[in-house]
């Protein structure tokens, strides 16, 4: 086994960093309105407010609009003058009703109860979607910035460290890990293909505090033989899926992660952050848990 050395790497890769696919999709449309729900749960939250605010305003400008265009049809609210109108259209839409202006003929109280009606589902769904991304379950695990490759039991292992930064444990934790390589056919076709790789032990009945997952790297491994120069040319990542229950929530959580070839090292071994304080408690140093060390 031989050190890494940061040479010229793939810089896409199919998992970021922080988790999210990083593939941009052509062909297909981002925005469906059959799919609506899924989309606004997608958004961040500026971008949800800035479109919840944006469908606020245009539906009160519209409503405004036709008030103005009922004439003389609301009480107390000044001849064209569309702010009032405007405003009268936001009192309406929150059912304030604070009585100032109020609709007097037939055609506006028709509008009133249009927009009161609006009014009523806009806050239902709009109660629905901010609840609907507060209870979202989401994992916080982390993964070690680097993986390595080192000899155990004799066996030259692929490692990486996860954690559980919660206090609460995830029950039936499950670990997958994957090889994505390029690959070409015999009729010259480029593909790329995933092989699984599969750890001495992919479950944690209470995953608590970290865990190593470690693949040995024997005749049936996938990543047998391979060098470093190999996983470079061929554009290798190893992709990680976690998957398991919030104890808290009793929900299922799950969170990715890759490693590209420059996050790989050889020949290191990750530094020890478990140990006992006086009392005989663990205790987790998360501050050296991306730390490897390098093997003589």
């Amino acid at each position: 086994m031989v050190k890494i050395q940061q040479r010229n790497a793939p810089t896409h890769r199919i998992v970021s960093p922080d988790g999210n696919v990083n593939i941009i999709r052509k062909g297909v449309s981002k925005f469906d309105w059959d799919d609506l729900y899924h989309a606004l749960l997608t958004l961040s939250w500026i971008k949800l407010f800035a479109v919840v605010g944006a469908g606020y305003i245009i539906t009160n400008v519209l409503f405004a609009l036709m008030y103005l265009a009922a004439g003389n049809g609301i009480e107390n609210m000044r001849e064209g003058d569309f702010f009032d109108a405007f405003f009268f259209s936001v009192q309406t839409m929150a059912t304030i009703g604070y009585g100032a202006m109020y609709p007097k003929t037939l055609f506006a109280n028709v509008l009133v109860a249009i927009e009161a009606l609006l009014g009523l589902v806009g806050v239902s769904v709009g109660s629905g979607l901010v609840f609907a991304r507060f209870s979202l379950p989401k994992a916080r695990v982390m993964f070690s910035r680097v993986a390595v490759i080192t000899l155990h039991n004799g066996i030259p292992t692929f490692m990486f460290r996860v954690a559980n930064e919660r206090q609460s444990w995830i029950l039936e934790a499950q670990v997958n890990v994957s090889l994505v390589i390029s690959e070409i056919t015999e009729e010259g076709q480029a593909m790329r293909r995933f092989y699984d790789l599969p750890p001495l032990r992919n479950q944690s009945s209470l995953f608590a505090l970290t865990w190593t997952v470690m693949h040995p790297i024997n005749e049936s491994s996938p990543l047998y033989g391979v060098t470093l120069n190999d996983m470079l040319e061929k554009e290798v990542e190893i992709l990680i899926t976690i998957t398991g229950i919030d104890q808290t929530v009793s929900d299922n959580i799950h969170a990715h992660y890759s490693y590209i070839p420059t996050e790989i090292l050889w020949n290191h071994k990750f530094a020890d952050i478990l140990s006992k304080t006086r009392n005989g408690k663990r205790s987790v140093d998360y501050s050296c848990f991306h730390h490897a060390i390098p093997l003589d």
